[in-house]
């Protein structure tokens, strides 16, 4: 798939090829044509995406977006001052969730990721990864997924920063699934039917997606 551009579906509507996999993997579908590089705002979403793209790491983000509402319903809904409120006795409740990928190293990131994010004033976390998106007209625009990178300086700069605020499992890799996927780049490819459609949206409410 690494140099695939977009792929044609029976509906007649081009997308990015990871946007139009097998039937069994329809999610995929919707996620690329309503959710993925559409503008994500709000300190807890934000705070949420952080979170998936951590738990996503190392997995195939359809494991991620088949439980998000397991997520969400084991995290209080990513509100971050309750999250930041967890207990050791909410770290063992997590770990023995089926809903969710009990891993200890990013359940307790995830925990320790909302006591980072108190720490700032409100509104500052979506100041913080906004000030970090690169200015369109300085971007090609991809044609195939090999124009898609995996870092850029501005992921790697993020990166750093919410390390230095106290935030775990944020590389510079899973800093750019987040940044394609809260619209702070537009990597869907030129021909995708998608594309133009992204600044037209709002926030959406959860997720590399980092293109599979």
């Amino acid at each position: 798939m690494s140099g695939q551009g977009t792929v044609v579906g029976a509906d007649g509507l081009a997308r990015c090829p990871w946007g139009l996999e097998a039937e069994s993997m329809a999610d995929y579908r919707v996620y690329h044509d309503t959710e993925w590089g559409r503008a994500v705002r709000g300190d807890d979403a934000l705070y949420e995406r952080i979170c998936l793209e951590a738990f996503q790491s190392g997995l195939s983000w359809l494991t991620i977006l088949r439980r998000r509402e397991g997520f969400r319903a084991a995290f209080a809904d990513f509100r971050i001052k309750a999250v930041a409120e967890f207990t050791e006795a909410d770290e063992q409740r997590l770990l023995a969730d089926p809903g969710i990928i009990r891993n200890r190293a990013k359940i307790t990131a995830t925990i320790g990721n909302a006591r980072a994010a108190a720490e700032l004033a409100e509104g500052e976390l979506e100041e913080l990864i906004w000030s970090f998106a690169p200015d369109p007209a300085t971007r090609p625009v991809p044609r195939t997924f090999a124009d898609v990178p995996a870092i850029t300086p501005e992921s790697t700069a993020l990166s750093r920063e919410l390390k230095k605020r106290g935030f775990r499992f944020v590389g510079p890799t899973t800093a750019y699934a987040l940044m394609q996927a809260c619209g702070l780049v537009n990597d869907h490819l030129a021909d995708c039917h998608v594309r133009d459609l992204v600044g037209q949206s709002g926030s959406g409410a959860s997720p590399q997606v980092s293109g599979p």
